[in-house]
């Protein structure tokens, strides 16, 4: 009597051995069905738009400070085309901004400064458009993973539907599916988030520095 008992437990371990044994990553993938392959794609959108987003906010990218002392020394001369070519030289977001402005200050300062803002303002929308499609990604990924849950559980229920209460292992791919896409929508979903604020302070912050370089270029030219 013991003999039937003892040969199905070994079968029961060997099956839970080998289930353990093709879990991994590409099992997974396949388990979660559909909605692993739009999530894939959020998250190769994520890695690119966090490495863009990083390189574009560099500081580098915005001013120099040789930049701004060479643009300072020639706008306290008058001397308003070597100021535009000292912006000029490195590609910034300062010189893209500042540059146009400087012969207007010979006339009228103020339709300088103005027109500086202006230009700061496009510059900053170019570099932070990449900035919130990683808030998109971060709030689209979470909700293709709630949807990829409800079609598992419909497909369960389904299952259920077709006699499939007493047999627990078919309900097992469609329980699976709808855990999956959840727990891979939210390990994409929480690093896009955390990663848009991280870059949305550090753009904020370089706005700021290049603002000012630019109000202390402007600046000389009264003094």
């Amino acid at each position: 009597m013991l003999l039937p008992t003892l040969l199905h437990a070994q079968e029961a371990t060997e099956v839970v051995d080998n289930a353990e044994d093709n879990l991994n990553l590409w099992t997974l993938i396949q388990q979660g069905g559909w909605a692993m392959y739009p999530l894939g794609a959020c998250s190769l959108a994520m890695f690119f738009l966090i490495f863009y987003s990083w390189k574009e906010t560099s500081r580098k990218k915005f001013f120099t400070v040789e930049q701004v002392q060479t643009a300072s020394a020639a706008t306290a001369s008058k001397d308003y085309t070597q100021g535009q070519n000292a912006l000029a030289e490195p590609n910034t977001l300062l010189g893209r901004a500042l540059a146009p402005a400087l012969p207007k200050l010979a006339s009228n300062r103020e339709k300088a400064e103005n027109i500086f803002i202006e230009n700061l303002e496009a510059e900053e929308n170019t570099v932070s458009q990449w900035v919130t499609y990683l808030n998109v990604v971060a709030s689209v990924a979470p909700m293709i993973g709630l949807l990829g849950t409800v079609s598992g559980m419909i497909s369960a229920f389904q299952t259920i539907g077709r006699g499939g209460m007493g047999r627990p292992e078919l309900l097992a791919g469609n329980i699976g599916e709808a855990l999956i896409t959840t727990a891979t929508g939210l390990v994409i979903g929480i690093p896009a988030m955390i990663a848009y604020f991280v870059l949305k302070n550090r753009l904020n912050t370089a706005m700021i520095a290049t603002a000012q370089a630019g109000t202390e270029v402007l600046e000389t030219h009264e003094s």
